[in-house]
């Protein structure tokens, strides 16, 4: 406990100033420093024991949409950075997203509903894949890697990308489906709402989401060493915390040109193309990772179940 406390005091000023920049005036940061105490700094205890300095220690951090997987990340690798002195690169899966012009084609040839960013399938796997592959190489060279603009739904030019100089201690990738395993395929056939049952009446797009899982996104996901899975009580919870997260892009890209920020009704409309993975997820996920923070209906974390490996 002595040792949590002498964190708290080195990286309290730190977090607190990093969370007080992700708070709007009407959505505001409670519990900062019971969260800190009782969960993140608990966490980075666990996670620098793990680190080797010889190789990379990757860790996926998964959760629904609007779970606050970024802003955990964020302030985990604040913690590893500056109390534990570990270099720690965090990335998304969304920067990994492939062009509006790809997906464009993605639709053309495969679907329709392959023109919305989000499912396995929309995601350039062949980066992802090998950004593992040469981070754990023994021959570390510098790494540019895609960063992406909600804002504008398309990748940032390339001058804005990502820049990886040395060889991590710490890769942290997180996102929505982080870590998803495929359905049976038995399972697929019923549409679980009225965008799959409409748009999506054959089956192809369910199907080809579902043998990315099986196929590519497996063999991406086999490169985590350990997995953190944030747990909330429902989709509907998701969809409240996702619209509130739309309204925060929308004031902090405003002054942008080209904006495809989202209200509340395609907010729902977007989420539905999520809600398989996310709901199977919600009965997997907690199988197979190694960390479990549960997340009350206010958005705090108020259990954590480390498991046993």
């Amino acid at each position: 406990m002595k040792s949590v406390s002498n964190c708290f005091a080195k990286v309290k000023k730190n977090c607190f100033k990093f969370i007080k920049s992700q708070e709007t005036s009407t959505n505001k940061f409670k519990n900062k420093g019971r969260m800190l105490k009782s969960y993140l700094i608990p966490l980075c205890f666990w996670i620098s024991k793990k680190t080797i300095k010889k190789k990379p220690l990757i860790i996926g951090v998964s959760g629904g949409q609007g779970t606050g997987k970024t802003t955990i990340t964020s302030i985990i690798s604040l913690i590893l950075r500056k109390y534990f002195k570990l270099n720690v690169f965090k990335i998304s899966i969304d920067d990994f997203y492939k062009t509006r012009n790809e997906r464009k084609i993605l639709s053309i040839t495969k679907h329709p509903l392959f023109m919305t960013r989000g499912v396995p399938g929309t995601h350039d796997h062949k980066i992802i894949f090998n950004f593992f592959k040469k981070v754990k190489s023994k021959n570390f060279k510098s790494i540019k890697l895609p960063k992406f603009d909600k804002s504008t739904d398309d990748r940032y030019k390339s001058k804005f990308w990502h820049k990886i100089k040395s060889k991590p201690d710490i890769v942290i990738l997180e996102g929505w489906c982080v870590g998803a395993r495929a359905q049976n395929s038995s399972k697929i056939k019923k549409p679980i709402n009225s965008l799959e049952k409409v748009k999506d009446p054959n089956l192809i797009w369910r199907k080809f989401v579902n043998t990315q899982l099986k196929t590519n996104y497996k063999k991406i996901f086999k490169h985590l060493d350990e997995i953190i899975y944030l747990k909330s009580s429902s989709f509907k919870l998701l969809q409240e915390w996702r619209v509130i997260q739309e309204k925060r892009l929308w004031l902090n890209s405003r002054k942008k040109k080209r904006l495809k920020i989202m209200n509340k009704g395609d907010v729902i409309n977007f989420m539905q193309t999520y809600q398989r993975i996310t709901q199977n997820m919600f009965k997997d996920a907690p199988k197979y990772a190694s960390i479990i923070f549960k997340l009350d209906s206010k958005h705090q974390v108020n259990s954590a179940i480390y498991k046993k490996k």
